[in-house]
């Protein structure tokens, strides 16, 4: 079960360092899940990405009060625009707009109510 947890760790910590560089790929929710894999897998792993000095921050401050830094509600904003837009340019119908609409509404609402870090 540890490599498992491990893998995953792994994986999720891939999938942020990603989304550093790519601009609809979220980094700090694969960070979050990548910590809950190390937590449960590998300490020595867990307290590195905790303790990152660029990594970090995000995770302690989701941990310790539940806040998210108002320029990632920025960037999330912006880029759950984005992906509105690019839907409908691709020609996408009204309902899979609505849908995805609804979801991203969603998102952020949940986003910009939590606390800034």
């Amino acid at each position: 079960m540890r490599l498992l947890w491990i893998t995953g760790g792994l994986i999720a910590l891939g999938c942020g360092f990603l989304g550093l560089f790519l601009p609809l790929l979220p980094t700090v929710p694969f960070l979050l899940l990548a910590a809950f894999c190390f937590a449960r897998s590998s300490q020595s792993l867990h307290d590195w990405l905790v303790a990152h000095d660029t990594l970090g921050p995000p995770i302690r401050d989701w941990r310790d009060r539940g806040a998210v830094s108002a320029r990632a509600k920025r960037f999330a904003s912006v880029s759950a625009a984005a992906a509105l837009v690019l839907t409908w340019a691709l020609g996408f119908g009204t309902l899979a707009l609505a849908v995805q609409a609804a979801a991203l509404a969603c998102v952020l609402t949940f986003l910009w109510t939590r606390p800034d870090a």
